[in-house]
C-alpha cells in the first residue's frame, strides 16, 4: 500500500471481527445460520473497503491485502 502509515485501525478492527466470526462459524458447523454473522460482517467489511479505497484513490485489492496483513500481525 502506498500509504506509509498503513490502513486505518477501524478497517483492521473490522477485519478482525470478520476473522472472529469465521472462526466462530467453523467451530459451530456449516449450516447457513451458523455462517450468517460472518456473511453480514463480510458485507460490512467489503463496503468499508470500497468506500475507503475510493476516498484515498487506491485499489480495493491493495487495501484488502494491507488490512488482512495488519490484522494477522497486530
Amino acid at each position: 500500500m502506498s500509504n506509509e502509515s498503513g490502513p486505518p485501525e477501524s478497517l483492521i478492527d473490522l477485519q478482525r471481527t470478520l476473522n472472529a466470526a469465521a472462526e466462530e462459524a467453523r467451530s459451530r458447523g456449516s449450516s447457513p445460520q451458523e455462517w450468517r454473522p460472518w456473511v453480514e460482517a463480510a458485507a460490512a467489511v467489503e463496503n468499508a473497503f470500497a468506500e475507503h479505497a475510493a476516498a484515498v484513490g487506491i485499489g480495493v485489492d491493495e487495501l484488502r491485502s494491507a488490512v488482512e496483513k495488519a490484522a494477522r500481525t497486530a
